[in-house]
C-alpha cells in the first residue's frame, strides 16, 4: 500500500496494516420489512451530499465538457495509435480486448455484480443491515490487519479529505470472514468476503488490481488459495 495509506492506517485507525484499498459495495434490495426491523431499521443507502459537496459539483459542471473534450482527444489519439500501430502490437492490443471481453463474461457468469448471497438471515445479510449505521459515507476502507479485517470510514459522508476523516467503523475477526479475489485471473476490482457460514458479500475497488488484489496474489503464490484470513 501506498505510504500515506500505510500512514493514515497506523495513525487514524491504530493498526498496523497488511494491505488495504478505498472500495463500495452495491445497491443494497429492499429487505423484508420484519427482518429489516430485527435489525435495527437502519439506513439502506449512503447519505446524500452535504451542501459543501453539492457546491463542489456545481462548480465542476462547466468544466464537463471539457473534460469530455480530453476524452475523445484521448479516444481519437488511441484510434491513431492502433492505425500506425506494429503487427505485433496489434495483436497484443486484440489480446487485452478478449481478456477484458472474458473477464466481465466470468464476472457475469459468476454473479460478482450481486451485493450479497441474498440470505438475510446470515452473517452477510446481517453485516448489511447494519452497512450504512455504521457510516453514511458511499465508501469503506477496507485493511487487512492483525488477525482481523478491519472497515474504515468518515462518520457521515464527505466529498474531500476522507482520509483524514476516517476512523473505525466495523470489524470482522479472521475466524468469521475472509477475503477473497474471485477473479485472481484477471485484472480486476472485484473482492469478495466470504463469511464462515457460507454467506458472502461482494466488494469493488476503486483501482484495477488494488493493493489489497496485489496482497492476495503474492500470498496465493507461497499459500496457494487466493484468500486472506489475515
Amino acid at each position: 500500500m501506498s505510504r500515506s495509506s500505510d500512514r493514515t492506517a497506523r495513525n487514524r485507525l491504530g493498526v498496523v496494516p497488511d494491505a488495504g484499498a478505498w472500495c463500495v459495495i452495491g445497491r443494497i434490495p429492499q429487505p423484508p420489512a420484519d427482518v429489516h426491523q430485527a435489525a435495527g431499521a437502519g439506513p439502506l443507502r449512503p447519505a446524500f451530499l452535504r451542501p459543501l459537496g453539492i457546491l463542489g459539483a456545481v462548480l465542476v459542471a462547466p468544466l464537463m465538457p471539457i473534460a469530455m473534450l480530453f476524452s475523445l482527444l484521448a479516444s481519437g489519439e488511441e484510434a491513431l495509435k492502433r492505425l500506425l500501430s506494429t503487427k505485433e502490437e496489434r495483436e497484443r492490443g486484440r489480446a487485452d480486448d478478449l481478456a477484458v471481453d472474458r473477464r466481465d463474461k466470468a464476472i457475469a457468469e459468476q454473479g460478482l455484480n450481486a451485493t450479497f448471497d441474498g440470505d438475510w438471515d446470515k452473517a452477510a445479510g446481517q453485516f448489511l443491515l447494519r452497512w450504512y449505521g455504521h457510516s453514511s459515507h458511499h465508501q469503506r476502507f477496507v485493511v487487512l490487519a492483525e488477525g482481523r479485517i478491519v472497515l474504515a470510514a468518515p462518520p457521515k459522508r464527505v466529498s474531500v479529505r476522507r482520509d483524514d476523516r476516517m476512523r473505525l467503523v466495523a470489524e470482522i475477526p479472521a475466524d468469521r470472514a475472509v477475503i477473497e479475489d474471485p477473479l485472481p485471473e484477471y485484472d480486476n476490482r472485484k473482492l469478495r468476503v466470504s463469511f464462515s457460514d457460507g454467506s458472502w458479500l461482494m466488494l469493488t475497488t476503486e483501482e484495477q488490481r488494488s493493493d489489497l488484489h496485489l496482497y492476495l496474489m503474492r500470498r496465493s503464490r507461497t499459500e496457494g488459495p487466493h484468500t486472506s484470513d489475515v
